[in-house]
């Protein structure tokens, strides 16, 4: 009887011991989830690898906070994003539209970017001209200068990529629908898949923006524009026309790892990151 109880009293303080163990375990882990907070950036392709790079070096900064930049959904879909609160800060290369304007998203302009032709790496090719391009996007410029077919890689006619090329000129806009409209043509949804088509087909041309190219370290063939080379020093200048705005949505109220995402990239070394990725950085510009 004796032997009998210790046994039982043995597995009483087993049960005890392993319930109590348990208990700790189950303690511990929200605090490592809690740990690694995580700041979730995403909008439009142009600028997500400059946000990478800068995210890297926030997260060495602020250990803990993790940076988690999402797959291009576009800048509406950025907007939408922080409305919904599926995404901590939105990515758009356009200012709030009026139905998209709440007190409780904010949108700040951080940084502006080339928007540039390029072409495939084996064009031979230096520059382009608007009338060129009415011509190449009407159908009646269809070669290179050393004869390759001229493959133009399009964007989706709601894209915000396709009407600031709508807004170069009046003859530009219609030049555009016409490519739009053809039989056949290449369209590419996203940023990514955009540079991804024009790296692997040759003679392809579209426009992508210095950010883009820069951070993504893109091989293609950047293309001068009525005479002017696409770069940092002729958008500060003011001679290269063809500019980018780049805006942060937020809520209103931002959570605390926001604010610190945010003043890590107005920091010295933030705008060293924007400048070397392609991305000319704005102070105390903001829009709404």
């Amino acid at each position: 009887m004796r032997a009998f109880l210790t046994a039982a009293a043995r597995h009483t303080v087993l049960v005890t011991l392993l319930s109590m163990l348990l208990g700790a375990i189950v303690s511990v882990i929200p605090l490592v989830v809690s740990a690694e907070e995580t700041l979730r950036i995403g909008g439009t392709g142009a600028t997500l690898g400059s946000m990478k790079l800068i995210g890297q070096a926030f997260e060495k900064t602020y250990g803990g906070l993790k940076v988690k930049v999402l797959p291009s959904v576009g800048s509406t879909g950025g907007i939408r994003g922080v409305s919904e609160g599926a995404i901590d800060i939105g990515l758009s290369c356009r200012p709030l539209t009026d139905r998209e304007r709440s007190p409780a998203l904010s949108a700040s302009l951080y940084a502006t970017t080339p928007f540039m032709p390029v072409a495939n790496r084996t064009v031979k090719a230096s520059g382009l001209r608007t009338e060129e391009l009415v011509r190449i996007y009407q159908g009646r410029l269809e070669k290179w200068p050393d004869g390759k077919k001229i493959r133009i890689v399009l964007r989706p006619a709601s894209d915000t990529d396709t009407e600031f090329l709508k807004k170069m000129s009046p003859e530009m806009k219609k030049a555009v629908e016409v490519a739009l409209a053809r039989p056949g043509s290449v369209i590419a949804p996203t940023d990514q898949a955009c540079a991804d088509k024009i790296e692997k087909t040759p003679g392809a041309l579209g426009f992508l923006t210095l950010s883009q190219v820069a951070a993504e370290k893109r091989h293609v063939r950047v293309l001068g524009y009525n005479g002017v080379t696409p770069s940092l020093k002729s958008l500060s200048k003011g001679t290269y026309p063809l500019v980018k705005p780049l805006y942060l949505v937020t809520k209103s109220r931002p959570s605390e790892k926001v604010r610190k995402f945010i003043t890590f990239l107005k920091s010295p070394k933030g705008q060293k990151l924007l400048k070397e990725s392609g991305n000319l950085p704005v102070r105390g510009a903001t829009g709404r």
